[in-house]
């Protein structure tokens, strides 16, 4: 049989194939699957960016409390040293009252700081506990999904196989070039492999070029479409 006509016999199995995995790709579980496994991974990262988020808190926080304690420190310090050794003027006095006032401001500040980070930190754990709570369903929804499909997906690849086989098979006796010449046009155009109609490609439907028609007038076997590069048999 001459090498096009083989092409075209392969080229049956072959989208018979394509579309058996389209329609396996499509399946509704396995979009479902898919579906879930995304949020779940969603979820994951999520939870990561709380927790690092929480760590930076947690680090603020013990740092904050720190400060406070050391500035409160420093307060009794500065009040032990006004009661013990009062000051020789006014204002001296100033000075010293004012150091202890500035003190307690930054202990203020960073005692509003501590309180709103804690405040933060709570919200943070509710988050982190809803989004485990999600997370927990979408597993079990997606496990459920997964024995069903499971099954599912073995059956068709029994089927699977046997196309694959049956595509080997036609491919026997076909030119190793001629073959690879198809999956390239393959790769832009499907089916590569078309009639021809009404001196029209059968793939993208142009008008062949009078040259090309003079071929076919002349008994070529094939031509090539010059707009989508398709193998058009002329039998």
């Amino acid at each position: 049989m001459e090498q096009y006509e083989l092409l075209w016999q392969y080229q049956q199995v072959d989208m018979e194939l394509d579309r058996y995995e389209r329609e396996m790709r499509e399946n509704s579980n396995r979009k479902e699957l898919l579906k879930h496994r995304d949020f779940l991974l969603e979820q994951q990262g999520v939870l990561k960016k709380i927790e690092a988020d929480v760590e930076i808190m947690s680090d603020r926080m013990e740092a904050l409390a720190d400060e406070i304690e050391r500035l409160n420190g420093s307060v009794a310090e500065a009040s032990a040293h006004f009661e013990a050794e009062r000051p020789a003027d006014i204002e001296e006095a100033k000075k010293q009252v004012a150091a202890m006032q500035k003190l307690i401001s930054t202990i203020s500040r960073y005692e509003s700081e501590l309180a709103k980070m804690r405040k933060d930190s709570e919200a943070r754990d509710r988050q982190q506990r809803e989004v485990r709570v999600r997370a927990a369903k979408a597993r079990a929804e997606f496990d459920r999904i997964k024995l069903i499909y499971d099954e599912e997906y073995k059956t068709a690849a029994v089927k699977l196989e046997e196309l694959k086989r049956k595509v080997a098979k036609e491919a026997q006796g076909i030119d190793k070039d001629l073959l690879e010449k198809y999956k390239a046009i393959k790769r832009h155009s499907s089916p590569p492999i078309t009639r021809i109609h009404d001196d029209r490609c059968g793939g993208c439907n142009m008008q062949l070029p009078a040259a090309d028609m003079n071929k076919v007038r002349t008994g070529a076997p094939y031509v090539e479409c010059e707009n989508c590069g398709r193998i058009i048999l002329v039998k």
